[in-house]
Formats: C-alpha cells, sequence, structure tokens
C-alpha cells in the first residue's frame, strides 16, 4: 500500500468503535486528509449504511486513488482533490459526516482557520464534525510523549504543532457547531466530536 501508516493501521478500529455510534444515522462523509486511504477503505466496509468520500491534497491523490482501487467497497467513493484552505476545491454537496485524523497538528494555524472557515458550505444543519488527534488543554499537553512529539514536529516544520483545544473549538463555535463529545483514546489521542446547527 502506498503511504501506508502503521498508526492508522493501530487506531482504525478504536476510532471505529466511536464512528459506529456517531455516523448511526450518517449518509455520507467527507474525508479530509485521506492520504493512504486506510482509514477510508476500512470505515467503508465496517459502515455499509453510508457512502465515504476520501478527499486529499492533489498531489497525494494519485497513490491514493491506487489504494482505492485494489479491493475498495461500493461505498467507498473515488478519491477527490481537495486543499482545505481553497474554497473552490470543496465538494459542491452537503454531508452528514466529516472526518478527519491526524490533520490538524500538521497543517498551520491559518490553514486550520480556513479550514473552519470552508466548512459550513459542505455541512447540513445537523452535519457532525469528528476530529481526531492529539489536542492540548489549557496549553498543557496530556502527557510526556506528546510534549517530544511538538518538539518534533517543531523541529520539522514550524508551522505545525499540537493545538489547543479551546482555540479549536472557538473556531468550531464561530462556524455554528457545538460541542458533541470529547473522547480519550489511545496513545494519548481525542476524538472530538461537534454537530452543526441551524
Amino acid at each position: 500500500m502506498l503511504n501506508f501508516s502503521p498508526s492508522c493501521e493501530r487506531n482504525q478500529d478504536y476510532i471505529l468503535a466511536q464512528l459506529k455510534h456517531l455516523f448511526s444515522s450518517v449518509d455520507r462523509v467527507l474525508e479530509l486528509g485521506s492520504l493512504s486511504g486506510q482509514h477510508a477503505l476500512h470505515f467503508a466496509a465496517a459502515l455499509p449504511h453510508l457512502n465515504w468520500q476520501p478527499s486529499d491534497l492533489a498531489e497525494n491523490v494519485p497513490a491514493l486513488r491506487e489504494n482505492i482501487r485494489h479491493g475498495a467497497p461500493e461505498n467507498c467513493l473515488a478519491p477527490v482533490p481537495l486543499d482545505v484552505t481553497v474554497a473552490g476545491d470543496w465538494p459542491k454537496q452537503q454531508y452528514g459526516g466529516i472526518f478527519t485524523a491526524n490533520t490538524l497538528h500538521i497543517m498551520s494555524w491559518p490553514s486550520v482557520v480556513q479550514m473552519f472557515e470552508h466548512l459550513p458550505r459542505v455541512c447540513r444543519p445537523d452535519t457532525l464534525l469528528a476530529i481526531y488527534g492529539p489536542f492540548k488543554y489549557r496549553g498543557e499537553y496530556t502527557s510526556e510523549s506528546n510534549a517530544r512529539f511538538q518538539q518534533w514536529l517543531q523541529d520539522r516544520d514550524p508551522l505545525s504543532g499540537i493545538r489547543d483545544f479551546e482555540q479549536v473549538d472557538q473556531l468550531a463555535r464561530q462556524q455554528g457547531f457545538s460541542l458533541v463529545s470529547d473522547v480519550a483514546m489511545p496513545a494519548n489521542n481525542q476524538l472530538i466530536t461537534w454537530q452543526k446547527q441551524g
């Protein structure tokens, strides 16, 4: 598999256990930053009642498309190129669920802000937004390993970094999302879910 991620393999069943409940009434999910497509393939196969739309930056789509092409269930759709900072890249349709894993700490903060600014265009009044990854709370890391991970991220790209929950929650609220749940996950990650209101 191209761009294979060991961490995706390790965390997918823990995430799926939550998504089975969260997305039980959702018909279409847009995944932001699918990369290898491991999550898309795994979740689509386990959630046959919905269509899963993978997406990633244009340069990552050829490898993603190749992975999806091999043995994907029918409800895992062909991936689309999507730069979350570009308004014209976002799909025209609306989704009942938006999912992204391990992306906010890779993007720059201005990119995270732009992602939230563009989100409403693909959302219905009750759309669920589920974000998986590490977070800080009140400026504090949830573990020593996350503090070390932050240093590694910053050495690699000074614009990246583990985001503060409070700042992300504020961005969500500014776009009409209300917090639904914040679930602690293995390896010092969180699965945080918001719902679009009105």
